[in-house]
């Protein structure tokens, strides 16, 4: 294993291991959307990591996905010190950025599309420039992974995940919306989604 996979595989491990805990620490869920509008994103998430994995030219053990599917192991970049630094920055950078804003939201974190009891408006700290920085890190994350892997499978996945984050953000804004009906809309004017001033 080249360092540089081993600090991609810490950084997915430190993330997992923050989620989890945050899980159990967070408040309790006072609305929750419906399992019908969870599978939207989930399906897309899901599909997002069989490219992912199904691409990797080798068995992947531990995933359930032992061979992989012809045209996904197809290399789009080719290996080199450069994509690989890139690789392992962007990772970086995401789970960084997934810390900093999952601690700036402390207990009004969740993993899915809810409202908490005593829900605050957080827009502070990365959530004063981008509305779901949560969503930017994990694509920076999972951007770095396709870029370490090179193949078509992680490209293809980063654009379904980009997919299913989107769904997840608009059905996130509509309830965040009703839930703050005149501090949200004037929240989302001065702020992007995903992208500083662009996106």
């Amino acid at each position: 294993m080249t360092l540089v996979e081993q600090i991609i595989i810490d950084c997915w491990v430190i993330f997992g291991v923050v989620w989890t805990i945050g899980a159990v620490t967070a408040k309790r869920a006072q609305r929750r959307q419906t399992v019908g509008k969870r599978l939207w994103y989930a399906v897309f998430l899901m599909i997002s990591f069989v490219l992912l994995f199904k691409g990797f030219p080798t068995a992947t053990p531990g995933t359930g996905l032992k061979e992989p599917i012809y045209p996904l192991y197809i290399p789009v970049l080719p290996y080199s010190a450069t994509f690989a630094a890139v690789a392992a920055a962007l990772t970086i950078l995401g789970l960084l950025l997934a810390l900093w804003a999952r601690w700036i939201l402390g207990r009004n974190w969740s993993g899915t599309v809810d409202i908490k009891k005593d829900h605050e408006l957080v827009t502070n700290g990365p959530y004063a420039v981008i509305r779901h920085p949560i969503y930017t890190a994990f694509l920076l994350m999972f951007l770095g992974t396709a870029i370490a892997v090179g193949n078509l499978g992680g490209f293809l996945g980063f654009v379904t995940l980009f997919i299913s984050h989107w769904i997840k953000l608009k059905q996130e804004e509509q309830l965040m919306t009703q839930q703050f009906p005149t501090a949200y809309p004037a929240y989302m004017k001065r702020t992007k989604a995903l992208i500083p001033f662009v996106l």
